[in-house]
């Protein structure tokens, strides 16, 4: 099951579950529509995979299982 991180990991910006908007790597490297569009081109800068749009998660099945809340921006 996908953790569904909270941020972006170069910019900070909040990337709610529930929401579009989020891109992933294999490895679920989470970045935010406009970090991709200006500087990382569909290609995950920590493992060099390729960034896909991760899918949303139903309010229903977010409160069965929860998004993560680990932040990943420094």
């Amino acid at each position: 099951m996908l953790e569904m991180r909270p941020d972006c990991e170069s910019c900070g910006k909040d990337l709610p579950a529930d929401m579009p908007g989020a891109l992933i790597c294999s490895f679920e490297c989470t970045f935010c529509e406009k970090c991709n569009t200006e500087k990382l081109h569909d290609i995950c800068p920590n493992c060099g995979g390729n960034l896909n749009p991760r899918p949303t998660r139903s309010p229903e099945l977010l409160m069965k299982y929860p998004a993560s809340t680990d932040r990943k921006f420094d």
